[in-house]
């Protein structure tokens, strides 16, 4: 079902500090900062491979979400709740339709289709004050 490991969606209560901290004491890139719609996302990359590390304030809770790529977004959906997932929330994400969800060991995972590929590349380099 999954294509890919892309981002790992980490809860922070302060974006800034913690892209400085990424940045300064693990040698992070930053790749963009977006502030829209009440809130700030941040994304990192502490390596040349692997996911982006996205900061974020508004996530609830400590634990982190892992986005993974999928091929079939409606089909991915589907086994998510036959597997017993909970606190389905569908939205958009720049790169096309994303769900997060919790699954019955609490874990937080989302999936995403790709349907805009080039839109990460096209964010590269964009920091909101």
């Amino acid at each position: 079902m999954f294509e890919s490991l892309d981002f790992v969606y980490v809860p922070t209560a302060d974006v800034d500090a913690s892209i400085s901290r990424y940045v300064e004491d693990l040698g992070a890139e930053v790749v963009w900062k977006i502030r829209g719609m009440g809130t700030v996302v941040g994304c990192v990359r502490v390596s040349g491979s692997g996911p982006a590390i996205l900061l974020s304030a508004h996530l609830e809770g400590p634990a982190p979400i892992l986005v993974y790529r999928v091929a079939d977004y409606a089909a991915a959906i589907a086994r998510a709740h036959a597997a017993g997932a909970t606190d389905v929330h569908e939205l958009e994400i720049p790169q096309g339709p994303c769900a997060s969800f919790r699954m019955p060991d609490d874990q937080r995972l989302a999936v995403y289709e790709l349907t805009r590929p080039g839109v990460v590349e096209q964010l590269g380099g964009r920091m909101d004050d």
